[in-house]
């Protein structure tokens, strides 16, 4: 059995891998780059090793240092987690040079499913169903072009050595064709070094459904039920659910088959995904096999009871599997909600900075929450954007989902932006609760899944405004003096609490009138009573005799309320002597931090509206910034792999007139 691992790679997946080696008693390595030098995995390993800076290609992408970290520590066994070097086959060969178990499968194994064409090639000997498409090995521009038009479109660009939705496209015509590959290519070999490129024919509608598989040394083979991740933006799945919901006996035991049978005919050991196209007319095709653990791993093992990071180390120590396929129960449903710092109103547009305010739902039976993250925690703009995994597990669909909205609901998160509203909103959604999932679900319902807007902003002020006063209140120490009771006592006056704050640009005037245990605001007709009680960020208000519950966060810059539209933010109001008009330099400026990846034009350059201007990269995803009127270039600030930050200007040019 191993009694040492060392775990390559950071985050949530990190801290996953070391609760479930600490608890069959393996000793525990961490490695870190210079962003991570106070990362929670870090924490909770048994012993850390430093492999260098910040940037992912310097540290958690460099073997070698991977390696020399393992021989350090006297690790038996490196587990690499997802992304980083999970795929490599190269990698997987180093350990095997170097006497360290791999916890993954063979190299050949990898190597025949790194290539997604190869992979096609296999599945098709094997018997599996395919979508028709192009996967050779001729990668020039204009024979892949010649070969698109011969499959036809809409068409779906992949990065053939790619997963995770980078490096890929979805080409609805041939005049979209060379921008498309050409964007496609540059995305895939900034993030996996190698930029061949296969295509398939682009199915609408179909449903992305998945079959965990495990295999061992001895010849077992298993898979473990099927999980729907249809709800994708990007092609990167956002909300999975297991079993996949709607599908008939017939149809999960034929998948499971030939999921492994895909295994068996690469001569798997460990754990793997067979990802299927599932087609409304109840057809499935291949799409690819992840010869890795899946980030959605966590709602299989809540329908079988199941530790599938337990069963690896098992498998990668030379033991027989836990359990025959007979042996496999599914009980219950489970939902998993990809938590990442985004924004969805700007097109998922990665955030970064720090976590100023973090609670998570109550502890209760079904509720698990997988985080690399604590309060006080910087996200970068150096590693993926998602910070945490919700995962739910109740006795039915039904009833997870329910539990899954409300835990969304007990979510609390501020200092930068995150899609928590947004997958309520997605789990909340009539056509979801309905079951009628496709990869494009989205796009389909992108207008309803929007955040409402009509606002309460007077009433929401209000709650900030007593949750801010009873909280200062509640704060003081020296009660004793009347000058430290933070009430608004006036001699021979109302004793009234006057509150400005602001709402995107608009300065809201709350006024509070303190009487006894008691808040009274507004006049006349309008006028309300309020009860208040504070205990952490919960706010309780009895209002004119109807009881209920708010959470709010207050820091010395602004005042967050979580509402049923989701969080409001309000600003503190503070009177500046300095205007700044944004527009007037003419400039084009940096959305976020991250890499200039190639500059489209030079200085002089005569450009029109929508033209792309320059590629940036940020937290593993390419930009392409365009310009938003006709003009010329200029001056250019910035060229390829130079490092930018958020709000950089780019380049400026003049207005066409």
């Amino acid at each position: 059995m191993i009694k040492s691992l060392l775990i390559a790679n950071r985050g949530e997946i990190a801290c996953r891998i070391i609760a479930t080696a600490k608890s069959m008693g393996i000793r525990t390595i961490a490695v870190y780059s210079d962003a991570d030098r106070n990362a929670r995995h870090v924490a909770l390993a048994d012993e850390a090793v430093h492999i260098g800076p910040a940037a992912s290609s310097e540290s958690y992408l460099r073997a070698d240092k991977i390696i020399d970290a393992a021989k350090q520590t006297a690790a038996e066994a490196i587990h690499p987690g997802y992304g980083f070097l999970s795929e490599n086959e190269e990698f997987a060969d180093l350990c095997q040079q170097n006497n360290v178990i791999f916890v993954g499968p063979p190299v050949s194994s990898i190597a025949a499913m790194g290539s997604k064409s190869a992979a096609k090639a296999i599945m098709q000997e094997a018997g599996v169903p395919l979508v028709p498409g192009y996967h050779g090995s001729e990668q020039e521009p204009a024979t892949l072009k010649a070969k698109a038009e011969e499959v036809g479109f809409p068409l779906l660009l992949k990065a053939a050595y790619g997963g995770g939705g980078k490096g890929m496209r979805v080409v609805e015509n041939i005049d979209e064709f060379d921008e498309a590959l050409a964007s496609a290519k540059r995305e895939a070999n900034s993030s996996f070094g190698n930029d061949k490129m296969l295509f398939e024919r682009f199915i609408r509608n179909p449903r992305h459904v998945e079959i965990q598989v495990f295999c061992d040394e001895h010849g077992n083979a298993v898979y473990l039920a099927e999980r729907d991740c249809s709800v994708q933006r990007r092609h990167q799945k956002v909300l999975e659910e297991a079993p996949a919901p709607a599908l008939t006996e017939t149809t999960r035991k034929a998948m499971g088959e030939a999921a492994v049978k895909a295994a068996q005919a690469i001569d798997y050991v460990g754990a793997g995904t067979v990802e299927f196209l599932y087609d409304q007319s109840g057809e499935f095709f291949f799409m690819e096999m992840n010869t890795r653990l899946q980030v959605e791993h966590p709602v299989t093992e809540m329908i079988t009871g199941q530790d599938l990071v337990e069963w690896q180390l098992l498998v990668a120590s030379g033991q027989p599997l836990p359990l025959v396929q007979n042996d496999i129960q599914v009980n219950g449903h489970a939902f998993e909600a990809r938590i990442y710092a985004e924004d969805p109103d700007n097109d998922f547009l990665p955030c970064t900075g720090q976590i100023r305010h973090l609670r998570t739902p109550e502890g209760e039976a079904g509720v698990r929450i997988d985080t690399g993250i604590t309060e006080g925690d910087e996200i970068s703009s150096f590693y993926d954007p998602m910070i945490a995994k919700l995962i739910v597990w109740d006795t039915d669909r039904e009833r997870a989902l329910l539990k899954l909205q409300r835990a969304l609901r007990q979510y609390r998160l501020t200092g930068l932006t995150t899609n928590i509203d947004f997958l309520h909103r997605l789990a909340s959604h009539p056509e979801f609760v309905q079951m009628n999932l496709t990869t494009e679900f989205i796009q389909q319902h992108e207008q309803s899944l929007m955040p409402a807007k009509d606002l309460d902003i007077q009433r929401i002020g209000t709650e900030a405004a007593l949750y801010d006063v009873v909280a200062r209140q509640n704060a003081l120490t020296d009660t004793a003096s009347p000058w430290q009771q933070a009430n608004a006592m006036r001699l021979n006056d109302a004793a009234v609490h006057q509150i400005e704050l602001q709402h995107q640009g608009e300065v809201h005037v709350v006024a509070v009138e303190q009487r006894g245990d008691q808040f009274i605001t507004g006049e006349g007709d309008n006028q309300c009573s309020w009860q208040v009680q504070v205990s952490d960020d919960q706010l309780t208000v009895i209002r004119n005799g109807y009881r209920y519950q708010r959470f709010v966060c207050a820091d010395d810059q602004e005042l967050t309320v979580f509402t049923e539209q989701g969080p409001v933010i309000l600003h503190r109001h503070k009177v500046t002597d300095t205007l700044v008009d944004e527009a007037a330099h003419g400039g084009l400026v940096a959305p976020m931090n991250g890499t200039i990846m190639e500059v489209l034009v030079n200085k002089g350059d005569a450009v029109e509206k929508d033209q792309p201007l320059v590629i940036m990269e940020a937290m593993k995803m390419e930009y392409t910034i365009r310009a938003g009127h006709n003009g010329e270039v200029t001056d250019i600030y910035f060229g390829a792999g130079d490092l930018v930050s958020d709000g950089d200007e780019l380049l400026a040019m003049t207005e066409e007139e």
